[in-house]
């Protein structure tokens, strides 16, 4: 891919993986969603949304199955048993409420509470879980800096002093290829910010051409859209957008 505006040319791992530069930072964009910052061994992943089906479920809505919380967890395993980090970052949202810890099932709370106690986890706050649960472990904060880069739930408005990664948004980008619309989740980059696409199984996601995602990154910015097996790399002028009849969630 040759990006615009961009100081190195990403490059494919052999794990599907994308590593390119962020705020002049080595970063590693994986295949399962999270991000990695390779050189301080740190795993950030971002919008988890732990219960969401338990919540839809409690409201009358039936219709999303209550199983999402184990799944996600699977999904946290498996990338902190591949990677092995030494701080894990979930990038707020991390509960779909701040009824959802008490509505996880005991043996998905023991194995968070696994995972939490086997590194240094931070929980940054986000607009659904303001407070997250201290019997979980871990530390609270709104923001974390990391060398150059500022990790924090909701991308802020205005000039960056630096790097900053988010989640909040749900990235997701549509291409057309072959009378297709093929569409995914996705990492948004302009080498100076990038968001994150949402971790959690039912989540949902917003293209990444809607003006409240695309006026926080500048023109000609990146996506790696995440496949079964490895992620995709598209230019922003390569995107399509939803068709009309296409819901936010």
């Amino acid at each position: 891919m040759r990006a615009q505006n961009h100081d190195t040319e990403p490059v494919a791992p052999s794990d599907g993986g994308v590593t390119f530069t962020l705020a002049g930072m080595p970063v590693l964009a994986d295949p399962s969603g999270a991000m990695l910052l390779p050189e301080a061994r740190i795993l950030v992943v971002a919008d988890l949304h732990f219960e969401k089906g338990s919540a839809f479920a409690a409201r009358g809505d039936a219709w999303l199955p209550p199983y999402d919380t184990g799944e996600t967890l699977a999904r946290l395993e498996r990338v902190c048993r591949r990677h092995q980090p030494r701080r894990v970052v979930c990038l707020g949202d991390s509960f779909h409420d701040l009824g959802g810890p008490g509505r996880m099932a005991p043996s998905d709370r023991a194995r968070l509470r696994r995972l939490v106690a086997r590194t240094d986890w931070v929980w940054i706050t986000g607009n659904h879980d303001p407070a997250p649960p201290p019997e979980l472990g871990g530390t609270a904060a709104d923001s974390l800096v990391v060398g150059p880069l500022t990790l924090r739930h909701e991308a802020a408005t205005g000039v960056l002093p630096s790097g900053e990664v988010s989640g909040h948004f749900h990235p997701k980008a549509s291409v057309r290829t072959r009378g297709r619309r093929l569409s995914g989740r996705c990492f948004g980059t302009d080498r100076r910010r990038l968001i994150l696409p949402a971790f959690g199984a039912f989540t949902g996601g917003l293209n990444v051409l809607d003006p409240a995602l695309a006026s926080l990154l500048l023109p000609a910015f990146a996506v790696f859209v995440i496949g079964k097996q490895r992620l995709f790399a598209f230019q922003q002028h390569q995107l399509a957008p939803e068709p009309p009849h296409i819901s936010r969630i």
